[in-house]
């Protein structure tokens, strides 16, 4: 099998927002149920080939038993799984389409790399020639030129996870489900194994459903992630889009951090939203309409690195709010500050450090504005 050079799913390219592409995977109304608890509850999503798509949420949200259906180790209470236009109801686990890497890599610690790759193809009766073409192929594609020999406890974490991700590919499945592939490892290694991932898949061309609790590495890997919330798809979207636009107050505070302001309508109209947030005593615009009505009770969300913090008063009568510098931390490449306000809420403000020296710096117990656009606020209703 050539490799080809990766290539990244361009914008007009997005098989999800063209009504005419089959999906890859079809999931119709699955729910899984063990006893009375329900751990899936009616879920419907649709997939598409060559995808890196991204189930996302906390513990016992799900996210691991829909992964669990799709390989075929758990059956549906009810609903349809489709992969590859074939339905899976009655199709055992070893006969899928499918493979899966675990969170332990599952190595055999007896055997060298060379074998751990291999194994599945000496299982399935491939002749030892082909074996070794193709375990070295995938040697090379997981860069550990030189390792083969070795045995998995003479490798480092992040070389145990290529190995368990060659393993996972040797056997050229069209879809490769990963339960968090990089939760063993540390911060720094998790961060660049992310990048040889995306790499891998794109060489590959293989769809891939990945399982994770960490939002920066959703975001980071995916194409389009689900966020998944007490066995339901709180939202489906492309990082950017579950970012900026979030559907719920439980979709904005899972991801990344957030300020919520909760009020109620006091002006509606096509270009923009006035609320009123009575606790904190501000007003808040925001530059889209929405479908509300007068006076109903809602909340704007406004990320930290969207808000402006400053000793002086802004020049504006609304998106303006008065606090306390209560903590100050301090991550290298920027700031995070939290503001006490007089109703005992804290909001959080991020601001780049562009320079080594600040004049005039904001220090703890220092009065400040927190200022923000009109843009930056996002209405949810839920």
């Amino acid at each position: 099998m050539r490799l080809s050079e990766p290539q990244k799913i361009s914008e007009g390219a997005k098989p999800w927002i063209k009504q005419s592409e089959t999906p890859f995977i079809r999931i119709s109304n699955i729910t899984k149920k063990f006893a009375d608890f329900v751990a899936v509850d009616n879920i419907s999503l649709d997939i598409y080939r060559e995808e890196l798509f991204c189930l996302l949420g906390g513990s016992g949200c799900g996210k691991t038993t829909l992964l669990r259906m799709l390989a075929g180790f758990e059956t549906p209470s009810s609903g349809t799984i489709i992969i590859d236009g074939q339905d899976m109801a009655n199709v055992p686990a070893n006969l899928r389409p499918t493979n899966m890497m675990f969170q332990s890599y599952a190595l055999f610690p007896h055997m060298s790399v060379e074998k751990n790759i291999g194994y599945g193809l000496r299982r399935g009766g491939v002749s030892a020639a082909e074996t070794a073409d193709r375990v070295a192929e995938m040697i090379k594609l997981v860069q550990l030129d030189g390792f083969g020999a070795r045995k998995p406890n003479q490798l480092s974490g992040g070389q145990q996870q290529r190995v368990a991700l060659a393993r996972s590919l040797i056997k050229r499945p069209k879809l490769l489900l990963l339960d968090e592939p990089l939760g063993a490892l540390d911060k720094k290694l998790r961060e660049e194994t992310q990048f040889e991932l995306i790499n891998i898949q794109e060489k590959l061309g293989v769809t891939f459903i990945v399982v994770t609790h960490d939002q920066e590495e959703a975001m980071t890997l995916s194409s389009r992630i689900g966020v998944m919330d007490r066995g339901q798809l709180a939202q489906v979207g492309e990082p950017r889009e579950i970012y900026e636009f979030p559907q719920s107050r439980f979709v904005a505070d899972f991801i990344g951090s957030v300020n919520l302001f909760e009020g109620r309508v006091i002006e509606d109209s096509e270009s923009h939203v006035r609320v009123s947030c009575e606790k904190t005593g501000c007003e808040i615009n925001v530059s889209h309409g929405i479908s509300c009505t007068e006076n109903q009770k809602l909340w704007v969300a406004v990320r930290p690195e969207k808000m402006t913090v400053s000793l002086q008063s802004p020049q504006q009568n609304y998106n303006v709010i008065k606090g306390v510098v209560d903590e100050i931390a301090y991550l290298g490449n920027q700031s995070v500050y939290r503001v006490l306000l007089k109703d005992g809420q804290f909001l959080r403000v991020t601001r780049s450090n562009l320079t080594r020296h600040e004049d005039n710096a904001i220090s703890w117990d220092d009065v400040v504005y927190l200022s923000w656009s009109d843009d930056a606020g996002v209405v949810l209703t839920r």
